[in-house]
């Protein structure tokens, strides 16, 4: 029987709450499911509430106010954050990507998502509604 978890795009005003609804979504109130990217991924793989066989999808209704809630501004913000923790052989990439979403352009923090769901589970597990 196939799982359904449903992430309500509306809900999603930023990356910190991704997190909290994607782990409600998963694994009901306080539900874990990644506080970052590379954790996010991990939980994809299995063993984090997600079925052992893979059936499940992934619903993310109202996507698109998700997509503009992760949108450049938040992607900066969040590349910010991260350089400030990066090693020193990683800034000029963080500051490289920085750049790119203060002017708009580049891969969003929406976009790292759906290709990090897309990447980890069958090509039919997310639906963008």
């Amino acid at each position: 029987m196939t799982v359904t978890y449903v992430i309500e795009g509306s809900e999603v005003t930023g990356l910190e709450r991704f997190w909290e609804v994607i782990g409600e979504a998963v694994n009901g109130p306080g539900g874990y499911f990644g506080r970052n990217l590379d954790a996010f991924a991990d939980c994809l793989s299995g063993g984090m509430g997600t079925p052992d066989d893979d059936d499940f999808v992934i619903e993310w209704r109202d996507h698109a106010q998700s997509a503009q809630a992760l949108g450049h501004p938040e992607t900066a913000r969040y590349l910010r954050r991260t350089a400030e923790r990066a090693h020193p052989t990683s800034r000029v990439r963080f500051d490289t990507e920085l750049t790119e979403a203060l002017a708009g352009r580049g891969p969003t923090l929406f976009d790292r998502l759906v290709e990090i769901i897309r990447e980890r589970t069958r090509p039919d597990t997310l639906r963008l509604n």
